[in-house]
């Protein structure tokens, strides 16, 4: 496992060498594929929106239909980018590898995974063994944390989300969620229930809280900007986008890949409600 693991390194620092100091690189495509989370979504939307501006004869395409289904893109060759909330699975590198491909990871957010309930319930602050609690089925109604006497509905991303997986791995600790919770496929799907479910819980990402859903004080901390930059907030998470081998210089892929990098892109990736990696 030790020399596959140092192999993959060895690979993967070669393709960026190679694309970085590839000779005679140009731009050459014209045509983006983007295939994967609807977290990140918003973001390659944004940019594609933006860099389109600048380059109307590119086109980009982003689909969101989840990091596991993004990863899978990448694998199959079926897209240029993979929009992940979560980093990508040594199990999706071997295949990856096997197809011949070297996922590079670029981190071009940083994310907090807030827990939203109905603006009209009382509960405003819970710890993050409490949302455990809820979504094991621990806890089952709102009274029991000083809220109204209405039974608890859990809303939960799909199982092959990254938010999801981030859920998983930070909040429940890999206990069982129960089988009572309703699971949706998007964080926009999230927030739609929980606005027109009083009694619900969920969670999404940071760029998806509005003032159609309240967003609790979880272990004593607000989710926003500065408490997740700071690293004070305990859900956060990178969010990013993979490439098969870094781009070549001179390429609109590579140009479009590292937009997060550039004041405009950093600019975007607030406007739309995430933590630019400078910040960080």
């Amino acid at each position: 496992m030790r020399r596959s693991i140092t192999m993959l390194a060895v690979a993967a620092i070669a393709a960026i060498v190679t694309g970085l100091f590839a000779p005679g690189a140009v731009a050459e495509e014209t045509r983006i594929f983007i295939d994967g989370s609807t977290t990140v979504g918003p973001i390659a939307k944004a940019f594609a929106e933006y860099y389109m501006s600048l380059h109307p004869d590119v086109n980009v395409t982003v689909s969101e239909s989840g990091s596991g289904n993004g990863a899978k893109s990448l694998i199959n060759g079926t897209c240029d980018i993979a929009d992940m909330s979560r980093f990508m699975k040594d199990k999706e590198f071997a295949a990856a590898v096997e197809k011949g491909r070297m996922p590079v990871a670029h981190v071009v957010a940083v994310d907090g995974l807030a827990i939203v309930v109905h603006p009209s319930n009382p509960v405003s602050k819970l710890t993050v063994a409490e949302v455990r609690d809820i979504y094991m089925g621990t806890i089952t109604n709102w009274k029991q944390l000083g809220g109204p006497d209405v039974a608890i509905v859990m809303i939960s991303r799909d199982t092959n989300s990254g938010t999801y997986e981030t859920f998983e791995n930070l909040v429940m600790k890999k206990e069982k969620i129960a089988d009572t919770a309703e699971y949706v496929g998007s964080n926009g799907a999230i927030r739609q229930r929980v606005q027109s479910t009083p009694a619900a819980i969920g969670y999404v990402g940071l760029g998806f809280v509005d003032r159609s859903v309240k967003a609790l004080t979880i272990n004593g901390v607000y989710p926003d900007m500065n408490t997740v930059s700071s690293g004070v907030y305990p859900i956060a998470r990178p969010l990013f986008m993979f490439t098969d081998g870094y781009p070549k210089l001179g390429t609109h892929l590579h140009a479009f890949v590292t937009l997060y990098l550039t004041e405009k892109g950093q600019e975007i990736v607030e406007e739309i409600g995430f933590v630019p990696v400078t910040r960080y």
